[in-house]
């Protein structure tokens, strides 16, 4: 090799080699694609999206009377496609698009740059577009719940793109998008703020504005079809594995424990309802079993990534309990009529699950240990500070705006039926169909 030779390759050589240094720390750097993280999130996608339909639908479908068992099905088929259609335009940007502490930004509008190829973690961000979509989609859905049988179609549509946009998007932003309340570490694995709390406090407020169905509290207004609650109450179960354990956002050892705690409070709450009935009213009933499962899934779901098996049963069991009492309360104290039970099984459940994960979450507990806290955060005390904050800054939010929101739409497009639509039922009087026709 001659000396210009030497020279040059003298010249070269680093810098090939620092190039070749930084090719290689960046290929590190990137995490790969997981296939089988990526299958199980698909899996959980479809599970969550079958909660809503057909779980929910049946569910709901079948605790309303036989004239609004349609209105019923058709608002939650409705609120699927539209909030799909809103999540695609702009909502997904506002939930998890860069913006600040309080919103997302515009950076994701109609999916621009969710592609083939995008990846969240290791999984394609389609598949976690989807996934986050679903629980998206049955937050407005189980508000479905607090004015059925009374509302207008039109309200509904009008009131939940409005809610989807002002309260849905931001919470979750706040918890799951880089927010403020994530920031200060706060513990939500599947939804206990994000879903439960927003849609509980929302149908709640949503009772009191529109007021009880004509005859209520006085008139008896059944159920008119407990098989179709079952049936609908089963989907539900077996759905919350991808809501709680898909929320690992993994196949690995968290979506696990996730899946066994979902189980057990399920477990724990059904029993410990179906006892406070019999207790009370003498026989065990079905609609009190299913309900009380409902009750146990809602108030595990914040915890379900924090908890171990020990504390998901407590936290099931308290669940039974306080969310029968609740109910109790709301009807027969208060006679707010929230149809369907919304706020005292998914509200109270989901701030009874939010702090009970503040304490659950600890490693010192023995028996009832479980994961550990948040990143940064000292301990019990701190924790359970933080959860209260999440839960008190949710609540209040999510009433004023919806609030606001109800107060709008009936401005626009009036709330709710007439009182003879309403006591011929709205399949009829909305949609000119029956769902039965014996």
């Amino acid at each position: 090799m001659n000396h210009n030779h030497k020279r040059t390759l003298t010249i070269l050589l680093p810098g090939f080699l620092a190039s070749w240094a930084s090719g290689a720390a960046w290929a590190q750097d990137v995490t790969p694609l997981s296939p089988g993280n990526t299958a199980w999130i698909l899996t959980a996608t479809a599970l969550v999206l079958f909660m809503t339909l057909p779980g929910l639908s049946l569910f709901y479908g079948g605790l309303v009377r036989t004239k609004n068992v349609l209105s019923v099905l058709m608002q939650c088929f409705a609120i699927t496609c539209l909030v799909s259609l809103l999540w695609f335009v702009y909502a997904y940007s506002l939930a998890f698009g860069t913006g600040n502490a309080w919103i997302g930004g515009f950076d994701k509008l109609f999916m621009i740059g969710v592609e083939e190829n995008s990846l969240t973690g290791d999984i394609p961000e389609t598949v976690f577009s989807m996934f986050q979509l679903t629980f998206a989609i049955i937050t407005p859905a189980l508000v479905v719940g607090a004015f059925a049988e009374r509302m207008k179609f039109s309200a509904m549509l009008l009131f939940s793109t409005l809610w989807l946009t002002l309260v849905y998007a931001p919470v979750a932003h706040w918890v799951w998008g880089g927010g403020w309340l994530g920031q200060m570490g706060v513990l939500d694995f599947a939804g206990g703020i994000v879903v439960h709390i927003t849609a509980g406090v929302a149908a709640l407020v949503a009772a009191l504005v529109l007021g009880g169905r004509h005859g209520f509290p006085t008139t008896a207004m059944p159920p008119h079809n407990m098989t179709m609650v079952v049936t609908g109450a089963g989907m539900l179960w077996v759905g919350w594995f991808g809501f709680n354990a898909g929320s690992a956002l993994a196949a690995n050892g968290n979506a696990g424990m996730a899946m066994m705690a979902t189980h057990l409070s399920a477990a724990a709450g059904s029993l410990a309802w179906m006892t406070m009935e019999w207790i009370r009213f003498g026989k065990p009933s079905v609609l009190g079993i299913v309900t009380g499962m409902v009750a146990g899934l809602g108030t595990i779901t914040p915890a379900s990534g924090y908890v171990g098996p020990a504390g998901a049963v407590v936290i099931g069991a308290v669940a039974g309990f306080a969310c029968f009492n609740a109910t109790q309360f709301l009807k027969r104290v208060l006679k707010v009529d929230d149809s369907l039970d919304v706020f005292p099984v998914h509200g109270v459940g989901g701030m009874l699950g939010t702090l009970a994960a503040g304490v659950f979450a600890s490693t010192e507990l023995g028996l009832f240990k479980g994961q550990g806290f948040a990143s940064g955060i000292g301990g019990m005390g701190q924790q359970l500070g933080v959860q209260f904050v999440g839960v008190i800054a949710t609540v209040a939010y999510t009433a004023v705006v919806t609030f606001v929101v109800l107060r709008l739409v009936e401005a626009l497009v009036g709330l709710r039926v007439g009182r003879e639509e309403e006591i011929g039922g709205l399949d009829i009087a909305l949609h000119e169909e029956r769902g039965y026709d014996l």
